[in-house]
């Protein structure tokens, strides 16, 4: 299925409804039947490599499922609209889910995200399972001026740990709002130590202004096309990526690998 690029689409109240549906929008896929007008996603959030034959030989097009968790307020709905659209937008909090998707095409392949924004809320806890289902990476977003979220990302983490395989995800711990640093309460390296103890990337930003917001999505295309790379050179009968073992050290800080 087609996905539109750069649109968003957000689920107006279907936070269990949809969780009903196994994770799937329970209204008909395409455009033209969603409410508003704003249809985006379907079944299958699997990766997929799509041969493109140029005169320089095969480049491929992989599709990543990303998703934001975090606490509400924590700005995850901003920094996917600065990604995605090159802007900043405050908004209410997200009611179940937001969707967006962008295309980076870098030398190697294609990279096309799927990003999924979820609900910060504690009343949609219980059901975010369902829209992570599938991910290929993940992104714990916290707030740098409010302790209390970092806490609430490292639960997240724990979300994540029994959902997959340590193998099956790429994980970024992300501390959001550098723009506010006055007000911090988290510091620099207290996100940096935790992201080293459990193998996470690791990057401050700010939505507002622009600070970092292209270099964690370019780290994490960068991790994921890595891995790409490794399972073509070791291919696993058993398996078919290759590991971020979270009880590894393996933080990045800082800018990403450009």
């Amino acid at each position: 299925q087609e996905l539109l690029a750069g649109f968003s689409f957000t689920c107006p109240g279907h936070g269990e409804a949809w969780a009903a549906r196994r994770g799937c929008c329970p209204w008909p896929h395409g455009p033209e039947q969603a409410p508003g007008g704003n249809q985006g996603f379907g079944k299958g959030m699997a990766q997929k490599a799509i041969p493109n034959t140029s005169l320089e030989g095969v480049h491929p097009t992989y599709i990543y499922k990303v998703v934001l968790l975090g606490n509400t307020s924590v700005g995850k709905s901003s920094l996917a609209y600065r990604y995605v659209k090159n802007d900043f937008k405050e908004s209410l909090p997200t009611v179940g889910c937001s969707f967006f998707t962008q295309t980076l095409n870098l030398e190697v392949a294609t990279v096309r995200f799927e990003i999924w924004d979820t609900a910060g809320q504690e009343k949609y806890h219980s059901v975010c399972h369902l829209y992570y289902r599938g991910a290929h990476a993940a992104l714990l977003v916290y707030d740098i001026t409010n302790k209390e979220t970092l806490n609430r990302a490292k639960l997240w983490l724990t979300d994540l740990e029994k959902e997959f395989l340590p193998d099956e995800i790429v994980i970024a711990l992300v501390g959001n709002k550098t723009d506010l640093a006055a007000k911090r309460e988290v510091a620099t390296e207290e996100g940096e130590e935790f992201a080293r103890t459990k193998g996470l990337l690791f990057m401050e930003t700010s939505a507002k202004s622009n600070h970092q917001v292209n270099d964690i999505f370019m780290a994490i295309a960068q991790e994921l096309l890595e891995r790409e790379q490794e399972k073509a050179s070791n291919p696993s009968p058993s398996r078919g990526r290759s590991a971020v073992d979270l009880g590894q050290s393996r933080v990045r800080t800082g800018c990403c690998r450009l």
